[in-house]
């Protein structure tokens, strides 16, 4: 993994050469304190990452950082606070996968075209998401948990951040792919739903390793199984669902967005400071002790990928018949 982070740390370091002219003339940028909003709960991956590189923009930038969580709908309370916000560089959301799904998912609600009233700045790091459960379910493994649903069909709880977000979409899919019946539960944030699964309220729940391994070191949760591609190097004994048969592929993505319309130069000096702090040791041992993957790109990578992501979830939903008004 560090040989992955030094490659992209070089490719973010080189790019950046192209935009520092540009950022040269963002005069006096910024003068007052910048707004982060995170739009989930405190404590789960968005909110980490959200903290981690407002107290590196704090300190280039010369000015506040203020990290402002607003969970709820599915991250859409957040999103839109940002979208209405004016687009002078003083308002920035830090994005998940549920900026590119819930326009996809809620047809009416959410945004038509979030690589349209959105201006990438700058993708962060990415996560798998991860089965977790009580320690108390009798299911020691992801083929143990299945065949538990099957011979319990509806009665399992498993929780999500909300209705219509990645956790949820994913959760569907699974149950989908694998053919088993499971009862979902919509918080507003992931780490509710992870705090009533350490309790028992509910079995288990879908949810990203940023912020939520150490759960897992100390034997509070079990993780059963990871949506990615390949095997998650922090848990390397968990199996991916593609490799059990079930064609499953979800990596949650984190990185920062302004509103469209925002300066250029003004984007250029915030990606430039974004890529200096993901250079440094102690961010990325950070994100590692947390299960995150730096991958950072540049403004107009991360513009491209805000767009693939929204085609390819709009054809998912589609194709699980999980739309809905």
């Amino acid at each position: 993994m560090q040989t992955i982070v030094r490659f992209h740390v070089l490719v973010l370091a080189i790019a950046c050469g192209a935009y520092c002219a540009g950022a040269l003339s963002a005069d006096g940028y910024p003068t007052k304190p910048v707004r982060l909003v995170v739009p989930f709960a405190p404590g789960g991956g968005s909110d980490v990452v959200g903290r981690i590189v407002g107290q590196k923009l704090t300190d280039s930038l010369g000015q506040t950082v203020v990290v402002d969580n607003r969970p709820g709908a599915a991250s859409m309370l957040g999103t839109d606070l940002v979208a209405k916000s004016q687009p002078d560089g003083y308002t920035l959301l830090l994005a998940d996968l549920a900026l590119t799904i819930n326009p996809a998912y809620y047809v009416k609600q959410a945004p038509a075209d979030p690589a349209k009233q959105f201006v990438g700045i700058a993708q962060v790091a990415e996560t798998p998401y991860v089965l977790m459960v009580h320690p108390g379910l009798p299911a020691a493994t992801i083929k143990d948990f299945i065949a538990l649903a099957t011979a319990q069909p509806g009665k399992i709880n498993i929780g999500s951040s909300g209705n219509g977000g990645g956790l949820h979409l994913t959760l569907e899919l699974f149950k989908l792919k694998a053919g088993i019946n499971l009862n979902h539960i919509p918080y507003k944030g992931g780490v509710p739903a992870l705090t009533d699964t350490m309790a028992g309220q509910i079995q288990g729940t879908f949810i990203g390793l940023g912020g939520t391994l150490q759960y897992v070191q100390n034997g509070r949760v079990r993780a059963l199984v990871v949506t990615s591609a390949k095997r998650n190097a922090t848990l390397p004994e968990l199996p991916t669902l593609i490799e059990l048969g079930y064609d499953v592929i979800v990596t949650n993505w984190y990185g920062v967005v302004i509103r469209a319309g925002t300066p250029q130069p003004v984007i250029n000096r915030l990606y430039e400071d974004i890529g200096r702090a993901l250079a440094q040791p102690d961010v990325r041992e950070r994100f590692t002790a947390t299960g995150l993957e730096l991958v950072p790109q540049s403004p107009g990578r991360f513009q491209q990928f805000i767009a693939e992501e929204g085609r390819r979830w709009a054809q998912a939903v589609k194709d699980a018949r999980m739309q809905t008004e």
